[in-house]
């Protein structure tokens, strides 16, 4: 791994968190990621899975942990199983967790190598009544291909039928959306080298540069600030691709007189940022793209002063639509009579703004939380709302991401520019 190590604090607070949902006399399992096959013999780079890494700290492939708080045998409650390490994998793959790193990492006392799995499991199950499974239930997941987890779970209830399968995902759901400091601390350090990227860009951003120029350099400023790279694949569009919500090509040329809407964030420790900031090719606005961009941003400005602790993102989404449309009125985009006509399911301002304004983040970009609850406590989400015209080949987007406090926010992206007069004033210094 290229960051620090993490103070095992975290993880210690995250089991105690999690463990003290679960019901009485229950067991809870969490799997590492598969690697990912492509072709022949090649495999794309391995990335753990989140919640195992929130609980354990345990950042390698077939790893398995093991919650059991109720268990008799005060050094089974909580167990790690590990790839045994040996000195001929230390030198073909690199060096793996020994027991002692693993302690170190996660604060688990035992630890135990995977080969011994399933018989120390079978001694757990035959005191366990209750089996926590951890399956995928974000709303926006994609669920179709079989993971590590998946197959362990089909395993799991073909060899212990009787037991009861209770779900993880609705506690972690619960406990992942509140950020520990130690969390806050990690963030803010993927912002931080988010914000080295686009001060770098700022200054080379050029007419005829192509979109994968600009992603090259990010990727090398992020890389040397020992981050593994981007926390999500970058869109960089100029010009009418500024338009297209997830465009991903980043094939074009960069045009005199364009906009680039750029939305990338590094990541750090597996954690998360994600930040647009949409930019002029030559390095200054004209009149129409900048009424545009200072009316972007003072609905972000205003949707952050509404997004706290007991709204729900159903409320806080229809505030900043109602601050949308005087916006989109004053550009002359829409009309009085517009929004009077609208259909409620679909208002009149969405044609221009189509997309939510907010998400959680954390060890994902999209991370979990309560979406129909009230919002919780120092949780992390952005704020990014956009302007998108197609017939002026025009899109404006700006996010940053914003810790929600007890008494108000803090921006953890405040140092990077925003204002349309900084960027113009960062690209011609």
């Amino acid at each position: 791994m290229r960051y620090e190590r993490i103070n095992n604090e975290l993880f210690i607070h995250n089991r105690k968190r999690f463990t003290g949902d679960m019901k009485a006399n229950a067991l809870a399992v969490f799997n590492s990621n598969d690697i990912f096959s492509t072709s022949a013999d090649s495999t794309k780079p391995f990335k753990q899975h989140s919640d195992i890494l929130w609980l354990s700290g345990v950042d390698q492939e077939e790893s398995i942990l093991v919650l059991f708080p109720d268990c008799h045998d005060p050094k089974h409650r909580e167990i790690l199983f590990l790839k045994e390490t040996n000195e001929h994998i230390a030198i073909w793959e690199g060096e793996k967790l020994t027991k002692e790193a693993a302690l170190e990492t996660s604060g688990i006392q035992t630890v135990y190598w995977l080969n011994q799995f399933e018989s120390v499991f079978k001694q757990l199950m035959s005191e366990a009544e209750n089996v926590y499974i951890n399956t995928n239930e974000h709303w926006r997941a994609s669920t179709s291909m079989q993971t590590r987890e998946d197959r362990w779970i089909e395993w799991c209830k073909q060899a212990y039928p009787g037991h009861t399968y209770l779900r993880s995902n609705q506690i972690l759901h619960k406990h992942r959306a509140v950020k520990h400091p130690v969390e806050v601390e990690l963030m803010q350090q993927a912002c931080n080298i988010t914000e080295k990227g686009l001060k770098r860009i700022l200054k080379f951003i050029k007419p005829g540069i192509m979109e994968y120029e600009i992603e090259a350099e990010l990727w090398h400023e992020f890389i040397r600030n020992r981050s593994t790279g981007f926390a999500y694949t970058p869109i960089i569009g100029s010009g009418r691709s500024a338009c297209v919500l997830h465009y991903i090509e980043n094939n074009q040329e960069c045009k005199d007189g364009d906009v680039i809407l750029m939305d990338f964030g590094a990541e750090y420790a597996n954690y998360s940022s994600d930040l647009t900031r949409s930019v002029p090719v030559n390095g200054k606005f004209t009149k129409r793209q900048k009424d545009v961009y200072n009316a972007v941003l003072r609905v972000k400005n205003a949707a952050i002063e509404i997004l706290r602790p007991g709204v729900t993102l159903k409320e806080y989404h229809k505030e900043v639509g109602h601050l949308m449309e005087k916006e989109l009125v004053d550009l002359g985009l829409i009309t009085m009579d517009d929004i009077k006509n609208q259909n409620p399911d679909w208002p009149a301002y969405k044609k221009y703004f189509m997309h939510g304004t907010s998400h959680y983040i954390g060890l994902d970009t999209h991370d979990y939380g309560p979406w129909n609850a009230p919002i919780p406590e120092n949780s992390v989400f952005t704020v990014e709302p956009g302007i998108y015209i197609l017939e002026e080949n025009l899109g404006i987007r700006l996010e940053d991401d914003y810790l929600i406090t007890k008494d108000g926010y803090q921006n953890l992206m405040a140092n990077i520019p925003i204002e349309a007069d900084e960027i113009e004033d960062w690209m011609n210094a």
